[in-house]
């Protein structure tokens, strides 16, 4: 079939009637929670982000949840899943939430045990809060949780960009093209980031723009991203951000990360993935677990050779 004789993309994400209906009631609670003042409705939010209650000794699924408070303002929730004979060491994945740093809290779905991280949100803590909650998490996990983790993670093996939240000053093609795609408002995504960023930033901050700001540090002759982890990023056909989910991936290219690949769910709109019937879902999940598990076994299989030594 030619170029010109492929049929034209629908004006809409092909989305199921009920996908679509859940998708508009959350856009509009989202939009609705959002004030003029520079506020959020965390009563609204609620409604879409319930808060469940651990099952440590009932685990629901066969997956366990307990509660762990990583500092006095910080909590994590530790999903592990049960193991054949028990025992067997599992991957560790710390999970950090997405909702433009402003809600949602915890979720999960892949045969590791899931780091969960209630980072401080977005407009009562600004930048640099949720990112240095995020570290503080991060380093909680690889010392092992407080001695939650029966065997704790010795490094960062890989990262996990999932529909990754950047913006920049200067409109993108995709912003222009899909400002009416599900969560694409121009409106909202600006209130997000007045909401993020220092008073007074731009969304050339480097917080927003990190794609621009990885090629200025190369420019400046900065290597720390070299060590960058070997990376996924995730990318839906229908999500506003894609554009600069792509320079991102280019940006680490060209800056000689590890290992960075591009995951295209074409018919994905903004966090499909929690629309579990969908295809893209699903492929999403297996595409995640694969990775998580491959970079887990080349991580170990040093540790094994030294062993045998």
């Amino acid at each position: 079939m030619a170029a010109s004789d492929q049929p034209p993309r629908p004006e809409k994400p092909p989305l199921p009637w009920r996908a679509r209906l859940l998708v508009g009631a959350a856009s509009a609670l989202h939009a609705a929670s959002l004030r003029r003042d520079g506020t959020v409705n965390r009563f609204l939010l609620s409604l879409f982000d319930r808060a469940a209650p651990p099952t440590p000794t009932a685990p629901l699924g066969g997956v366990a949840s307990t509660d762990h408070a990583v500092s006095d303002h910080l909590r994590a929730r530790l999903f592990v899943p049960e193991t054949p004979g028990g025992g067997n060491e599992l991957p560790v994945v710390v999970y950090f939430h997405g909702g433009g740093f402003v809600f949602h809290s915890a979720a999960s779905a892949i045969p590791a045990v899931i780091a969960s991280v209630d980072y401080r949100l977005a407009p009562e803590h600004r930048f640099p809060a949720p990112y240095d909650d995020g570290e503080a998490a991060l380093r909680w996990a690889l010392a092992g949780a407080a001695g939650a983790l029966p065997y704790p993670p010795d490094a960062v093996a890989g990262l996990l960009a999932v529909q990754p939240f950047f913006s920049g000053e200067a409109p993108t093609g995709s912003e222009m093209r899909l400002r009416d795609a599900p969560f694409g408002s121009p409106e909202r995504l600006a209130w997000l980031w007045r909401a993020f960023l220092p008073p007074g930033a731009t969304r050339d901050h480097e917080a927003a723009n990190v794609p621009a700001a990885i090629r200025r540090d190369a420019g400046a002759g900065a290597d720390r991203w070299r060590a960058f982890p070997p990376t996924l990023v995730c990318v839906g056909g229908w999500d506003v951000h894609q554009d600069r989910q792509r320079a991102y991936a280019d940006a680490l290219r060209a800056v000689c990360s590890e290992e960075v690949t591009v995951a295209e769910y074409p018919d994905a709109i903004h966090a499909f993935y929690v629309l579990d019937d969908l295809a893209d879902s699903k492929k999403f999940v297996g595409d995640v677990a694969e990775f998580v598990n491959r970079h887990a076994q080349q991580r170990k299989k040093p540790a094994l050779d030294h062993a045998k030594d």
